[in-house]
């Protein structure tokens, strides 16, 4: 018999994640709470934006998988509530074909989208990467203790997930945010893939949510986001963090 597909939190003996599955179609509800059990999360399925908010009141999931054609309410506007009130990660599922409406999910909170059709293990890997990406936040990976890192002026605290400017302002970062700066961080002055920044092999190169996520970090770390000093383009083989880092 073969072994059953845990998630790394649980094979380290640490709680399976509480998934939130938020999505008016039954039948695809039923599926990804039975293909996310299978693989060892909790899951919870809610076919409508208030219930699931109703449940955050009391208890918060580690991740939120939302189909932006919800009854009720816009699933970019759930996307932005669910954000707001938890620390949860947040998966978009989505059958709409408008780059626009994934883009405004990724720049509200959203950590990564899923195009209907989708292939489930395909999904899983999908959850399993935003899961392992808030790790340094939820304090649950083995060696997440807290790390200072220090660039042009800034200081991000990877177990907080804040960005702090000289000044002592500060901004929460959401996860998709912190594991690419991290992953800059971590390897400055290399030229570094749009696959190698969002974390996963494949990447359709109509997918634009690193390029959301890039936008996003420029918007806070660069003097002029228009002219990057830190954050460069290399037109045709990805991006390079041109500054120097030290960890403490």
């Amino acid at each position: 018999m073969s072994e059953p597909h845990l998630p790394a939190a649980e094979q380290d003996g640490q709680a399976p994640a509480l998934i939130y599955i938020v999505d008016d179609d039954l039948s695809i509800a039923r599926l990804l709470t039975h293909v996310l059990t299978e693989f060892g999360f909790l899951a919870e399925a809610f076919g409508t934006g208030a219930a699931v908010l109703r449940r955050l009141q009391t208890t918060r999931p580690d991740l939120c998988i939302v189909d932006l054609g919800l009854p009720d309410m816009d699933g970019i506007e759930l996307v932005r509530q669910i954000a707001l009130q938890s620390h949860a990660g947040v998966l978009i599922l989505t059958g709409r074909g408008h780059t626009v409406d994934r883009v405004m999910g990724l720049e509200l909170g959203g950590d990564d989208y899923v195009t209907k059709p989708f292939e489930p293990r395909e999904l899983v890997a999908r959850v399993r990467s935003i899961l392992r990406r808030r790790a340094p936040h939820t304090g649950t990976a083995v060696g997440s203790a807290r790390r200072l890192a220090s660039f042009a002026g800034w200081t991000l605290d990877c177990a907080a997930n804040i960005l702090r400017a000289e000044d002592g302002t500060e901004h929460v970062l959401g996860v998709a945010e912190v594991q690419v700066l991290r992953t800059f961080l971590e390897r400055p002055h290399q030229i570094l893939s749009r696959e190698q920044l969002v974390g996963h092999r494949g990447l359709s190169p109509m997918d634009r949510s690193i390029d959301v996520r890039i936008s996003r970090l420029r918007r806070k770390i660069e003097v002029d986001p228009m002219d990057p000093r830190i954050i460069k383009t290399v037109y045709g083989a990805g991006y390079v963090f041109s500054a120097s880092v030290s960890w403490s």
